[in-house]
């Protein structure tokens, strides 16, 4: 059973109940609702924080001293971090502490595995309001445990830092190895090379439109849409799929390896929009990109079998939506491996970087919360 708590945070306290999409609860117990950051202090809530972790293969000493160490065979180190704060980037109303978790695991672990390494470890800095329950604190740790055991095994968490702030922010720090491979960069795509993508396009961009859309209150004095976790659970249950790629999204990682080992030329994960990411690729290479006009409406049909909610607006989810975390590449021509599809072909530097089927795509997309940030916290 879900319940929200007197700080606005939605937590699983059935222990035998499944989390999100049938994952099943942690052994450990969860903390009451009342027992918070303050109440429990520092190290208690660190302790019962560290418990939950998975362990990284990689190491060689863990958290407990003052920093962590990670074997690193290939001589070389792969690095990544990202922040996530409450507000411009999350609402409690919308996600779980659990779901959390998951998602800012996976922004990270998909970072690495664009670079065609392996995920293997994580640093994770929490700052949490004073009277979060630490409940939130252990179904986050819950959250990013089950993301590393399904998506990226042997990779776990070797230390961070726990602090306090006005808002919930998340901050993670990846690290990966490259077995011996050289990192696949944005910079290698060459003209006639494929561009191919493994993972969904759409589906989480359709996700927040919908949160947003129905699972806000009316606009507030200051033009903000305030988020509402009744609203929230009615858009969750009525578009499962859509809401569950944006709140956890499931990140094709292990593919960038196999990417690195079929000769991918360039590579990065969707984070930010297929038109927008696809330009960071073409702009690097000094190329223009055709997306293929069928594969896109092919997209666009399977998002709207998927949920036909989206309606006209599913071919511009596709190209601009973002936060699906696919992985995107571009390989010699008919190189690409198991789980990638075509979606595109390498052409000389044209006037844009990026087109489909030939012809401009004017709205870009990409999440830029300097812009896009409506100022509610939620």
């Amino acid at each position: 059973m879900v319940v929200t708590s007197p700080t606005g945070y939605r937590l699983e306290v059935t222990e035998t109940s499944a989390q999100p999409d049938g994952v099943p609860s942690s052994a450990l117990p969860i903390s009451a609702p009342g027992e918070t950051v303050t109440a429990l202090g520092e190290r208690e809530t660190l302790r019962r924080i560290v418990r939950r972790l998975p362990r990284t293969r990689a190491e060689l000493l863990g958290p407990g001293d003052d920093a962590a160490v990670v074997s690193a065979p290939d001589g070389r180190t792969v690095l990544t971090t990202d922040m996530m704060v409450q507000g411009p980037d999350f609402r409690l109303a919308w996600s779980t502490p659990y779901e959390l978790g998951w998602k800012a695991a996976v922004s990270n672990l998909a970072d690495v595995a664009a670079m065609g390494a392996v995920p293997t470890a994580l640093l994770v800095a929490l700052a949490a309001p004073p009277e979060t329950p630490v409940a939130v604190l252990e179904q986050f740790a819950d959250g990013m445990r089950d993301a590393c055991a399904e998506l990226a095994p042997g990779c776990g968490v070797v230390g961070g830092d726990l602090s306090t702030a006005g808002a919930l922010t998340i901050t993670v720090t990846a690290i990966g190895d490259l077995e011996g491979r050289e990192p696949v960069v944005r910079s290698g795509a060459a003209v006639g090379d494929e561009l191919a993508v493994a993972g969904s396009l759409g589906l989480a961009g359709a996700g927040v439109w919908l949160l947003y859309r129905d699972g806000s209150t009316d606009a507030d004095a200051e033009g903000g849409r305030e988020p509402d976790a009744r609203r929230a659970r009615v858009v969750r249950h009525e578009h499962p799929e859509l809401v569950r790629e944006q709140v956890a999204p499931r990140s094709p990682i292990g593919l960038g390896v196999a990417a690195s080992d079929a000769g991918a030329t360039a590579m990065l994960d969707v984070s930010d929009g297929l038109v927008l990411d696809a330009s960071r690729i073409a702009d690097a290479s000094g190329v223009t990109i055709e997306l293929h006009a069928a594969a896109i409406d092919g997209a666009a049909a399977v998002l709207m079998a998927i949920d036909p909610v989206v309606g006209r607006r599913a071919r511009d989810f596709v190209l601009a939506g973002g936060e699906d975390h696919a992985l995107l590449a571009t390989f010699p021509a008919g190189s690409a491996p198991e789980g990638f599809r075509v979606i595109g072909t390498v052409r000389p530097r044209g006037e844009r970087p990026v087109t489909v089927g030939g012809a401009a795509y004017e709205r870009s997309g990409g999440w830029d919360p300097y812009a896009d940030w409506d100022g509610a916290a939620g």
